[in-house]
């Protein structure tokens, strides 16, 4: 009788922790979606360039102003 319980328990414990697990991977997933649209955004609204990009931009706008 002992012995069967154990192995209940033991069930419900791996069926708790596979319930664990897929909220874990749903939660990664819907992380790597709003990080992959937050990159995206960033991009489309220029802010992803690099230093030296921004350094060009202000160079030519700063000569723009002058003419």
């Amino acid at each position: 009788m002992r012995l069967g319980l154990d192995v209940d328990i033991q069930k419900l414990e791996i069926k708790k922790l596979r319930k664990g697990k897929n909220k874990a991977e749903e939660d990664l997933d819907s992380l790597k979606t709003d990080y992959k649209k937050l990159h995206l955004s960033i991009r489309t609204a220029g802010l992803g360039k690099t230093s030296e990009q921004w350094r060009q931009e202000i160079k030519q706008k700063m000569r723009a102003d002058q003419w």
